[in-house]
């Protein structure tokens, strides 16, 4: 990797005018709507009085697979999606124009045979006004880039898991058509819809999109731990730790604390868990 082009990257800002269509597409697309009278889900699916998810932050003006740009020297096939975070300063209107502004925050050498860890940085603005919406954190794991260097700072490491068991648990069955749904919002990484990329990338049949399960159980503590009000939910951060294959069931797994839950999602018929030290702040 070359660190020094990293370094120097500048993003342009972004703008983008978004529809309660948009919001629908996404909510969706994460497993809203299994019940359509539920008035509790409508609220997420129908333009009357329509509320977005706070995770959608995740997908607006996503700035697509910029660190594959040749300049950086990255080994692309062998990058993972190690973590991500959400902070919510203001909630989502269900419609509007926003403004995007991106930096890379740090990276971190790990060592030559270790790998290194890129932390990405997207703020979602009003596009009028400028008030903060959202601030939504990746961490990119490059495993064949070790021995590169760093520079900036890393977040704080996020929570250990706890040791005592779940005070709740929240189920949501995903269908076995939920990447090509998903996709429509904007990832179209072929390894989530043709059976032959994925099995090049070393599984047996397409998989979930990782920000897909991130949206599922931002839904799920948004029904089950926030009595269905996004504006609640201020914070989410998770590791990616194992793919779910479209048509699974994604369960979540959650303890309450002073000030959120500290959760983890797994996929019970594989008894494999997909995200790790998982950490909500409610309000």
């Amino acid at each position: 990797m070359d660190l020094a082009a990293l370094k120097a990257h500048r993003f342009e800002p972004r703008r983008l005018a978004y529809s309660a269509k948009d919001t629908i597409l996404y909510a969706l697309s994460v497993g809203v709507g299994d019940d359509p009278l539920d008035p509790r889900q409508l609220r997420f699916s129908y333009e009357n009085g329509l509320a977005a998810l706070p995770t959608m932050a995740a997908v607006l003006a996503h700035p697509g697979a910029w660190i594959a740009n040749p300049t950086f020297k990255v080994n692309f096939l062998k990058l993972l999606h190690g973590e991500q975070n959400l902070t919510v300063h203001k909630s989502l209107p269900p419609e509007g124009e926003i403004e995007a502004n991106y930096r890379i925050a740090g990276v971190v050498d790990k060592g030559e045979d270790k790998g290194a860890l890129v932390y990405f940085e997207k703020v979602l603005s009003e596009a009028h006004g400028g008030e903060k919406l959202c601030t939504v954190s990746s961490t990119l794991f490059l495993r064949a880039d070790g021995g590169c260097g760093s520079f900036g700072t890393a977040p704080p490491p996020l929570p250990a898991e706890p040791v005592a068991p779940p005070t709740f648990v929240a189920d949501l069955k995903t269908t076995v058509g939920a990447a090509l749904l998903y996709r429509l919002n904007g990832d179209l990484n072929p390894i989530h819809v043709d059976p032959a990329a994925a099995a090049k990338a070393g599984f047996e049949r397409p998989i979930l999109h990782g920000l897909c399960t991130y949206g599922v159980v931002g839904y799920l503590l948004t029904r089950c731990a926030c009595g269905n009000e996004p504006g609640r939910l201020r914070s989410l951060g998770a590791r990616f730790s194992a793919p779910v294959y479209p048509g699974e069931t994604i369960r979540v797994e959650g303890q309450r604390v002073a000030g959120g839950i500290h959760f983890r999602a797994l996929v019970p018929s594989r008894d494999k868990v997909v995200l790790s030290q998982g950490f909500a702040a409610l309000d």
